[in-house]
């Protein structure tokens, strides 16, 4: 297995002074899997006063738990101490820890089988609990009783459930047992660890996997709506699924597309990406509570996208996401169920300005995977009319179109030095005013013609 030239250093030095040292956790086993690892940790029979002795750069980054960081170059590896955890008084943190010569002790005090593995190059894997069984049988299982690892550190129970989703491995029936049992002690883990966890599973090959969490009854402590959307069945020729479970296939749908490179604007970043996974599972976050029933039996969901803007941008906050993320999904949400039948170049450059240029390649996307996770009742007549809405977008960025007071080629400024206007909200109204004008007739948008037709 190929160890970065850092890593491999930093292993050689502490071996050449008579102490262990191993990569560990998550990096041995995506090497195994042929994944590439996000990150090197490195454990070791040295004392973190030893290992800063090495090393001319060091950063005390956990030291009162064993964790020094070493700096190669510019590149950082947390090297941490082989230690035993006191016992856990909060569900999360050990009170104290024990550093141990022993590295079996270490790798047992780990959450997953596939996440206790030790390696060098002279020792090979130390697979002391059958990990690379597990991985070859695409299994997540605790590491001893599962019931005391989750006790210990609640977190790990929707860890499980990501790892089950980025490697769509299946959880092991033990372990899923005991996440069932004590799912209540997730309220002990902090907004922000949920987010992490919740937001690296929706972009994860594996995003169904999310369906885990509400049989588990997880999800009614950090996302209920997540419970009232699968419970609430669409009898309407439109749909086929559940709110919650239409929710998920469009997460998947967007996640395919991201994957394909297949959108609108090519690649997207990661940000991005978060942005659109989210605004998919939330999209109908609103539909339980706007639900009515005709007297056909067909169900109805008025006004659930308001609300729904409402509700996400409730749940972003309530995990801590930032503000661009969030006024991105409220927009998303607020307006996925905007439609482009009979829309001419003057409605695009409308809707373009209010949404944002910017924003209007997302909102393809998520309407392309809210169609395609419905029935197929009318499917391509409505992705046909999406194409259509797609292609007047297009024309308009082409033609570079205006579509906001930021675009057209005068400006307050102008207003002041060449029509005697003040400082005031006067200049704005007559640039909004200015504005429709353009929207209807992008031929007028030229310095000359505009002041021509200033109040």
């Amino acid at each position: 297995m190929n160890i970065p030239e850092g890593a491999k250093h930093i292993i050689d030095t502490l071996v050449s002074h008579g102490f262990e040292a191993y990569i560990v956790g998550g990096c041995v086993r995506d090497m195994l899997l042929d994944r590439e690892p996000e990150d090197w940790d490195i454990t070791t029979s040295a004392k973190p006063e030893e290992v800063k002795s090495l090393f001319r750069r060091t950063i005390d980054t956990g030291i009162e738990h064993g964790t020094v960081t070493v700096m190669i170059k510019d590149e950082g590896f947390e090297v941490t101490t082989y230690r035993m955890d006191g016992v856990y008084e909060d569900h999360r943190h050990p009170k104290e820890v024990t550093f141990t010569p022993n590295l079996e002790e270490d790798l047992k005090r780990r959450d997953f089988t596939i996440n206790a593995m030790a390696y060098n190059d002279k020792a090979g894997v130390i697979d002391l609990f059958d990990g690379r069984k597990d991985l070859k049988n695409g299994i997540i299982r605790c590491v001893g009783d599962p019931m005391e690892r989750f006790d210990e550190d609640a977190l790990r129970m929707l860890r499980g459930i990501r790892f089950a989703g980025q490697l769509q491995f299946t959880i092991d029936d033990d372990t899923l047992a005991a996440i069932e049992r004590l799912s209540d002690t997730l309220v002990n883990v902090s907004a922000e660890r949920i987010r992490v966890e919740l937001t690296k599973l929706l972009i994860s090959d594996g995003a169904d996997r999310l369906r885990l969490a509400y049989e588990t009854g997880l999800s009614k402590y950090f996302l209920p709506e997540l419970d009232d959307m699968i419970n609430t069945q669409q009898n309407n020729p439109h749909h086929c699924y559940s709110v919650g479970e239409h929710s998920m296939h469009v997460v998947e749908y967007i996640n395919a597309a991201v994957k394909e490179k297949n959108t609108p604007n090519g690649i997207i970043d990661k940000r991005s990406h978060v942005a659109l996974v989210f605004a998919g599972l939330l999209h109908d976050v609103a539909k339980p509570k706007c639900k009515t029933t005709d007297e056909k039996g067909v169900d109805h969901f008025h006004g659930h996208d308001a609300l729904g803007e409402k509700m996400s941008g409730e749940i972003l906050r309530r995990l801590r996401f930032d503000n661009d993320t969030i006024s991105l999904v409220k927009c998303l949400v607020r307006n996925h169920d905007l439609r482009y039948h009979d829309c001419k170049n003057r409605g695009m450059r409308r809707i373009a300005g209010r949404l944002g240029k910017d924003r209007m390649p997302f909102l393809f996307l998520l309407q392309r995977a809210d169609t395609l996770a419905q029935s197929e009742y009318k499917r391509q007549e409505k992705l046909a009319v999406l194409d259509a809405g797609m292609s007047l977008y297009d024309e308009i960025c082409e033609a570079n179109d205006a579509v906001t007071v930021a675009e057209l080629k005068i400006s307050g400024r102008d207003l002041i030095d060449e029509k005697g206007y003040e400082s005031g909200p006067a200049i704005g109204a007559e640039l909004n005013r200015l504005l429709e004008m353009v929207m209807d007739d992008p031929s007028l948008n030229t310095k000359e013609r505009l002041l021509d037709a200033v109040r």
